[in-house]
């Protein structure tokens, strides 16, 4: 499923404009991202947790030449499904 057959899926489930719920899923995103840049987690119950994962630099090498090379500090994404989510899929 992509965005744009997830919006229609919410608006037919809502019984929601297309317009209506192309606002409604982008506002959620935004607000998801928007919460995750700031350093907090997003936890929807019975769905899951949204959060951001400190990755330290560390060692690594250049599969092209095997050269050693240093990968940089990051931050990931993370998202963690709650209990009612997996017992919900299978």
């Amino acid at each position: 499923m992509n965005k744009a057959e997830l919006i229609a899926a919410v608006a037919a489930n809502a019984g929601l404009s297309q317009k209506d719920a192309a606002k409604a899923v982008n506002a959620v995103m935004d607000e998801v991202k928007d919460a995750l840049k700031k350093g907090d987690k997003v936890q929807l119950v019975g769905f899951g947790t949204f959060s951001v994962k400190d990755k330290p630099e560390r060692k690594g090498k250049n599969p092209r030449t095997g050269e050693a090379i240093t990968i940089k500090a990051s931050k990931a994404p993370v998202f963690k499904a709650g209990q009612g989510f997996k017992d919900y899929i299978g």
